[in-house]
């Protein structure tokens, strides 16, 4: 029998990856609140640098950027799996689906860029700290930073248009929202071929970009050994901020990429919960990572609140 005569045509998903969970409702409060506080956190970061004009140099461009990626990449998932369970809205339209995936693929792919290019900025501090000024400026940031989402919806591209071409054979979804992997698993054709392609993608993708954040500290690290104590602690300060966010990043997507090509077996549960937790988890670190660590963004939240706290007195 082909596939034309055995496939359906799909108006809406069925979203079944949550059908497991015992305790919805507590899965979805937790959810729902690390999702709200991520996203005003984030907020608050992109607000405090677009608004004072001290900030407004490449590196808080990029921390800015990485919050944008950051707000994207929870908001375009997060909304669906929460109203899964705390709503029992466990359908989604076709359309919504695939624009769930076309923005969740692009935010993932420009992720990789974010760091990457925040690596490369470090770089030219620490190489040429006296010409770093010239070299990096708020234009060129802008500019390659723009350039790199492009690149980033290019890529990810390959993706939706693979999937919105082929014959479906049911509805119903095994994943908790509308990624790649829960889209092709709903098709009438063998999903190994598709799921091989774009592991091969992401794994360059990732090796690259990881391949290229290790090499640019190791350069750093080379450099710091002809540095005073003071310019040392500077430096290790800056590079650890970025060193936590890239292990976040990176962490559960080694896991679900590479290792599990490699004979690493997980259950559907153990793969839903990494992906998860690569979503909410840097989004909510993120945020915290550069307050704390930069200092002109820890001072003006103090400013902030002391500023209130006189108010309040007063």
């Amino acid at each position: 029998m082909s596939l034309q005569n055995t496939s359906i045509k799909v108006t809406h998903f069925i979203i079944g990856g949550f059908d497991t969970v015992k305790r919805p409702i507590a899965v979805g409060v937790v959810m729902l609140i690390t999702y709200l506080f991520a996203v005003i956190a984030n907020v608050l970061n992109i607000l405090f640098i677009i608004f004072d004009k001290r900030l407004h140099k490449p590196m808080y461009l990029l921390i800015c950027n990485l919050a944008v990626v950051d707000l994207m990449y929870t908001s375009s998932t997060c909304p669906t799996m929460i109203g899964v369970l705390l709503a029992g809205v466990n359908t989604i339209p076709y359309v919504d689906c695939f624009i769930q995936l076309c923005i969740f693929n692009w935010v993932e792919v420009m992720a990789f860029f974010a760091l990457a290019l925040m690596a490369f900025d470090r770089l030219i501090a620490i190489i040429y700290p006296f010409q770093y000024h010239s070299y990096v400026t708020n234009t060129r940031t802008l500019g390659l930073t723009y350039i790199l989402w492009v690149v980033s919806l290019g890529v990810s591209a390959v993706m939706p248009a693979t999937a919105a071409t082929l014959p479906y054979c049911t509805s119903r979804m095994k994943y908790t929202f509308c990624d790649y992997p829960a889209v092709i698993r709903t098709t009438c054709v063998d999903p190994n071929y598709y799921f091989n392609i774009v592991s091969v993608m992401l794994f360059f993708l990732l090796f690259f970009t990881f391949s290229f954040i290790g090499l640019s500290y190791i350069v750093i690290a080379f450099f710091m050994k002809f540095s005073s104590n003071r310019d040392k602690k500077k430096m290790a300060s800056t590079c650890v901020s970025h060193l936590i966010v890239v292990t976040c990043y990176y962490s559960p997507l080694f896991v679900l990429i590479v290792f599990t090509r490699v004979g690493v077996v997980l259950t559907l549960e153990e793969r839903q919960g990494l992906l998860i937790g690569n979503i909410l988890g840097p989004a909510v670190v993120n945020p915290f990572v550069y307050c704390l660590r930069t200092k002109e963004i820890k001072n003006k939240i103090f400013k902030i609140f002391t500023k209130k706290g006189v108010l309040v007195g007063g």
